[in-house]
């Protein structure tokens, strides 16, 4: 069983920034290395939705049109976490962040990651809040 953890969640000003980070737990003994992942939210009262997604070589990314050109989703192998750089937070941005492993092709990933990427998710972290507000 794959472990993930998110981190770097928080309460911001609108305009702000903040960096999401998904790593696997060392304790379980895994690695993103080999998993295209996503991050997802859910805000109160709605459905959980896709926001970004990354292949395992990090060459091929996905990202939801609300978000296009204010966030940026990148990963370190060497490092072994996944990112989230979020800048110009709007209020409507405010969710539970969770971080996944899915199950698509590099060329799936591009086309349909963010949409239905959900039906793809095998792991799932535990989230992590992000609040936008003034």
């Amino acid at each position: 069983q794959l472990q993930l953890v998110e981190s770097g969640g928080g309460l911001v000003q609108p305009g702000g920034s903040l960096r999401l980070s998904c790593a696997a737990s060392a304790a379980a003994g895994f690695t993103l290395d080999y998993y295209a992942v996503g991050w997802f939210r859910q805000a109160p009262g709605k459905e959980r939705e896709g926001v970004s997604c990354i292949t395992s070589s990090g060459r091929n990314t996905d990202y939801a049109d609300s978000v296009k050109g204010r966030f940026t989703i990148s990963r370190d192998n060497a490092k072994r976490t996944v990112t989230l750089q979020m800048n110009d937070l709007k209020p409507e941005d405010t969710a539970v962040y969770y971080c996944a492993t899915v199950d698509l092709t590099p060329h799936s990933l591009q086309a349909i990651c963010v949409s239905r990427g959900i039906q793809f998710v095998k792991y799932w972290g535990q989230g992590t809040q992000v609040a936008v507000s003034s």
